[in-house]
């Protein structure tokens, strides 16, 4: 068996998951996203002297998930030249555990530093570069404009630096360096959970309360073996999709500021308002937070307030 299937938010012992040689694993990965597959985790964890590389495949068309592991030395052969969605993945992991994937054609740090690990040894760029440094891409010549923006921003997105390169009308490349400011909420989580842990997962960023709070709310749930309710389950995907409904709007919004069309820009501020509104009308908060919990939701609906939820959501 090449990958163990599972449901959306169902535990699976690691001694389930199976073990590929490391080219197998690669090729299966390959194969799968060819196939509509797309990969939701590709992550690393430590394994003796060896660093155990696990996979999550999404079929979104049958609501399952393949999860595959191999294990890796101080390198193997990269997934990215042939599966782009392998991008970040590879890069994180070799940021986090210093298993170099060869072939890559982008190591640069996703992170100014890691954290959770100090640097290892040089493995950027023929060992010129080591996780610290950040290099930006360049486009040169005397019409190129360069924009850089950040890397502290107003509002509730994270801290992040993003540079554009311009000609003319026309922006050739942006490049996103994340991670300037690190608050310590990985750390943070070890030991838990704790009575900190769910507000920690409301405040991972500031827009996608009920995005990580769910996620979290699944991974206790099925670690517990327990199940919240199906009205439980009807609210969070309420809240779910009303969060997905502001953050769009909002985005919107944040393309017409960057080619200076603020009528529109200030048009979806207001309407993006309207649907924070519609989330405070559920549980008295504009970002969700204090609804969702491990177990279902700390707040209902009564006919009153989805009376007034459709009306407003017509509008």
């Amino acid at each position: 068996m090449s990958a163990i299937i599972v449901q959306n938010a169902a535990p699976v012992p690691l001694a389930d998951v199976p073990m590929l040689p490391a080219q197998e694993f690669r090729e299966f990965v390959i194969g799968a996203v060819a196939q509509g597959d797309r990969i939701s985790a590709l992550f690393g964890t430590p394994s003796g002297d060896r660093v155990r590389l696990i996979a999550v495949l999404s079929r979104d068309s049958a609501g399952t998930l393949s999860v595959l592991s191999t294990e890796v030395y101080r390198s193997y052969d990269s997934i990215t030249p042939e599966c782009l969605q392998a991008h970040w993945f590879e890069r994180e992991i070799a940021e986090q555990w210093g298993v170099v994937p060869k072939g890559h054609p982008w190591m640069k740090p996703i992170r100014f530093q890691h954290p959770m690990r100090p640097a290892p040894d040089p493995w950027l760029r023929d060992g010129k570069v080591t996780v610290g440094d950040t290099e930006f891409f360049r486009i040169v010549g005397e019409e190129i404009h360069e924009v850089s923006v950040g890397p502290v921003h107003a509002g509730v997105i994270e801290p992040g630096h993003f540079r554009f390169q311009c000609h003319g009308e026309n922006v050739y490349h942006l490049e996103i360096s994340l991670g300037y400011q690190h608050r310590g909420v990985e750390k943070a989580l070890i030991g838990g959970p704790t009575a900190r842990t769910i507000p920690y997962m409301e405040t991972l960023s500031g827009d996608t309360t009920i995005g990580h709070a769910t996620a979290y709310c699944h991974a206790v749930e099925a670690l517990a073996g327990a199940e919240a309710p199906a009205r439980a389950h009807a609210i969070r995907a309420i809240a779910l999709e009303l969060e997905r409904v502001a953050c769009h709007i909002g985005d919107l919004g944040n393309v017409a500021v960057g080619v200076g069309f603020l009528p529109t820009a200030a048009y979806c501020g207001r309407i993006r308002g309207d649907a924070l509104n519609l989330t405070a009308l559920l549980c008295g908060n504009r970002f969700g937070r204090g609804l969702v919990r491990p177990g279902g939701v700390l707040f209902d609906l009564d006919g009153e307030a989805t009376a007034a939820l459709l009306s407003r959501l017509s509008e």
